[in-house]
Formats: C-alpha cells, sequence, structure tokens
C-alpha cells in the first residue's frame, strides 16, 4: 500500500514537471524565424496561336508535344493570292512613279518647239485671213462678190484670232511646266500605291505563322485544308520558361517579403531538389473583403496574392504544378532584374 502511494505520487509530480515545462516552452518568446513559407501552384500560360488573315493552311510544321523556339514557323497558308496581290500593287507603284517622274521634268525641249511652231502656223494662217477678208471687203464694196463671201472672210478670220491665242497659250504652260498641285497629287497618289504595296507584302508575310514565345505544342486545333481567319486558333502553346508561381502571403509576412527577393521553390514531384527563383509581383489587395472591425487575431488571416518567377530551363516545373516557397529573410535584399532573365 505504502508503495502504491510512493508511485501515485511519484507520477504526479512528473506530470507537473511536464505541464511546467510545456508552459513555458509556449510562453517563452520565440526568436523570429528566417524562413517566410508559402504555397501555390504554377500558374497556367497559354497561347492561342492564329494567322492574321484569311487563307487556307498549306502546311503545319510541328506536332502536339513539340517544343518550340520563339520565332520558329510552326503552319503556313497557301501563297498565291497574296503573291498576286504584291505582284499587281508593285505594278501600280511602277507606273505612279513614271507619272510623277514625268511631271517633275517638266516639258521637253522638242514639246515647247512645236507649241512655238504652232504659234507662227496660227499667226501666218491669221495674216492670210486678214488679207482675205481685206480683199473680200474692197469687192463687195464694188458689188463683184456676194456678201456672203465676205461674211465667210470675215468668219475665218475670227477662227484665225482664236487659233492664234490657243496656240499661244499652249506655249505658255510648255513653258512653265506642270502645275505644283498636279505634281502633289502625283506624289500623294504614290504614297497611296506604296501604302497599299507595303500591306500586301505584310500579308504576305503573314500567311506564315511563327511561334510567339518559347513552349510546347499542347493542342494542334486544325489541320491542313483548314480554312483559318483570325478568330481561329490553329495551336496552343503552353509556356513554361519562366514560370510563374502563384502563391498566397499572410498578412503578418507582408512587412518581411518584398519584389526582386530571392526565393526558392520546392516539389513533391522532386524530393530534395530546389529551383531558385524571386518575388516578382505582391498584391496590393486582400484576396477577400475584411470586416468593418478586425481583432489582430482576424488581421493576421488576411492573405496577399504573391507571383513569384522562376527560369525553367529544365522543364521540370509544370503548368499547374502544386509547388512550396521559401523565401529567406536574412541576407536577402531586394535584386533588379533584367528584362529578360531567362535568355540564354
Amino acid at each position: 500500500m505504502a508503495i502504491a502511494k510512493k508511485k501515485r505520487a511519484a507520477a504526479a509530480v512528473l506530470v507537473l514537471a511536464i505541464g511546467a515545462g510545456a508552459a513555458y516552452w509556449f510562453t517563452r518568446p520565440h526568436p523570429p524565424s528566417d524562413v517566410v513559407t508559402i504555397y501555390g501552384n504554377i500558374d497556367i500560360r497559354q497561347v492561342q496561336s492564329a494567322f492574321n488573315d484569311d487563307g487556307r493552311i498549306l502546311d503545319l510544321k510541328v506536332q502536339e508535344g513539340d517544343r518550340v523556339q520563339k520565332g520558329q514557323l510552326l503552319a503556313e497558308l497557301d501563297p498565291v493570292r497574296f503573291q498576286d496581290a504584291v505582284a499587281k500593287d508593285q505594278g501600280q507603284v511602277a507606273a505612279q512613279e513614271q507619272v510623277l517622274a514625268r511631271l517633275l521634268a517638266g516639258s521637253r525641249p522638242e514639246e515647247i518647239a512645236e507649241a512655238r511652231a504652232d504659234v507662227a502656223s496660227a499667226q501666218a494662217t491669221l495674216s492670210n485671213a486678214e488679207i482675205t477678208w481685206q480683199r473680200q471687203q474692197t469687192l463687195a464694196a464694188e458689188q463683184y462678190v456676194p456678201k456672203q463671201s465676205l461674211d465667210n472672210a470675215a468668219a475665218a478670220l475670227k477662227t484665225a484670232r482664236a487659233n492664234l491665242d490657243h496656240a499661244q497659250q499652249a506655249l505658255i504652260l510648255a513653258i512653265k511646266g506642270p502645275r505644283k498641285e498636279d505634281i502633289a497629287a502625283a506624289r500623294h497618289q504614290l504614297q497611296a500605291d506604296q501604302a497599299a504595296l507595303s500591306l500586301a507584302q505584310r500579308e504576305l508575310v503573314d500567311n506564315k505563322l511563327y511561334a510567339p514565345e518559347e513552349g510546347v505544342v499542347q493542342d494542334r486545333i486544325l489541320e491542313a485544308g483548314d480554312m483559318v481567319n483570325p478568330q481561329t486558333p490553329v495551336f496552343t502553346l503552353a509556356l513554361d520558361n519562366p514560370v510563374w508561381v502563384r502563391a498566397y502571403l499572410p498578412e503578418k509576412s507582408l512587412g518581411q517579403v518584398r519584389p526582386g527577393m530571392k526565393a526558392w521553390i520546392e516539389s513533391d514531384s522532386f524530393p530534395g531538389k530546389r529551383f531558385p527563383g524571386w518575388v516578382g509581383f505582391i498584391s496590393p489587395t486582400a484576396e477577400f473583403t475584411p470586416k468593418t472591425v478586425e481583432t489582430t487575431e482576424l488581421r493576421t488571416e488576411l492573405s496577399y496574392r504573391v507571383r513569384v518567377y522562376a527560369c525553367n530551363p529544365e522543364h521540370r516545373l509544370r503548368l499547374g504544378m502544386p509547388v512550396t516557397v521559401e523565401i529567406p529573410l536574412r541576407d536577402n535584399m531586394p535584386q533588379s532584374l533584367p528584362a529578360h532573365p531567362c535568355a540564354q
């Protein structure tokens, strides 16, 4: 009986000691953690790649699962009508260039000489018409010719004077050359024809579809022979370098993390492997509407969306993959990064 009482007393003392130790552990001040750990997923980034014009697909160069580089040829349309449009506009530009050149060159010496000859011919005709009219006037006064002959001579004299005036004006125009308004109009018409040619050449280039970014062909939607328009995607490309991690930062850690800080990304698919990254964006607002009055406990439950970037040259991080992000706080000052930090 005495032994049992001693055992119960010893057990009570042990429980009290454990309780005191636990109380001390939870009530004593803890040093701040050197790492902020957050959780999220790799964002799914896709591009619906389509042609810029209507047409019939001539050839597709890649299959589903193929990795493509930025600027790689993916597909092309039948180019015949685009080539014909370019040839037509090239002819119009060449013709208009000749029109403008002719206007800028002005009248040729032979044209001016021809205009002078026309003036001389009109002057000779006028002199002969004046002599004829005077003769007919004298004969009509003596009644040797009918009055009709006098009228005909007067009409011929009037016509000769008008022809001389016309020839003189034509000579003046030949000497002055084209009007400046005609030259300006020809210039503008040439610019319009050149713009039409540039558009046709652009459409000829656009009959080829190139990859906008590095990625993987996720879906091959159409096949050769299909008709397409700019609203019809041909491929779906998955963009996986760099990758974007969408994670959520607790409000209590908001003051410790800033854009540009280094981060480490971990995935269950690669135990013990850490992928380097950096904090690229922290949302300026919380992900849910807070209550009007919040206690200290409620404030610490607010979270802010964070985007963590990572280069993925080996393509191990897959889109949609759940990951863990660790952001060291010691010796981790925000860094400014180049425009294309993942460029080879």
